[in-house]
């Protein structure tokens, strides 16, 4: 019996998009392996840890959404406790009917989006405050980003999972 879980972890900072990519392509490896399905890759990029791990300040976040067996989340524990590059890891078990339902919602927007771009004209600016085609399909997987001076990687998402991101932590001032 499969169900929604959501994985997240958090990688080393020094890891680099190449390194977190792979460690992407060995999760959703295992998980075809045993029959399950990844939904969604959200990466977040690097943002501050709340308290030191490992000696490292920073991470790199990475959230997947994901219908398993029970035996597969085993499988996913194991080979990410091995992982010399994640730094913490959680899986999450989600109520079946909330991820149908942001499932559903999703599919709709890249629907309508899909619709409107075809039935407008060649060059012609989607209105403000609607996305566009590419940018719902860009928020359903990983896209391909440079990265900037602070090896920080830009992080696209949409109104409804800004909702889910946690507000960044201000670095601490020391006064004198």
């Amino acid at each position: 019996m499969s169900r929604d879980y959501e994985l997240g972890f958090i990688l080393n900072p020094e890891v680099n998009e190449e390194q977190t990519r792979a460690i992407v392509e060995r999760i959703e490896q295992i998980v075809t392996r045993y029959g399950g399905q990844t939904m969604r890759v959200n990466q977040w990029g690097r943002r501050r840890l709340a308290y030191p791990i490992e000696h490292h300040r920073d991470g790199i976040y990475v959230f997947i959404d994901m219908i398993l067996t029970p035996e597969t989340v085993s499988e996913l524990d194991r080979t990410l406790k091995v992982s010399e590059e994640v730094l913490r890891h959680l899986i999450k078990r989600r109520d079946s009917k909330l991820a149908q339902k942001e499932r559903d919602e999703r599919e709709s927007r890249a629907q309508a989006a899909a619709q409107a771009a075809a039935n407008a004209p060649e060059g012609t600016a989607v209105p403000e405050g609607e996305a566009s085609a590419d940018e719902v399909a860009g928020t359903e997987e990983v896209q391909e980003a440079p990265v900037g001076e602070e090896n920080e990687i830009p992080v696209t998402i949409s109104a409804e999972e800004d909702d889910y991101v946690p507000p960044a932590v201000p670095e601490e001032t020391i006064e004198a």
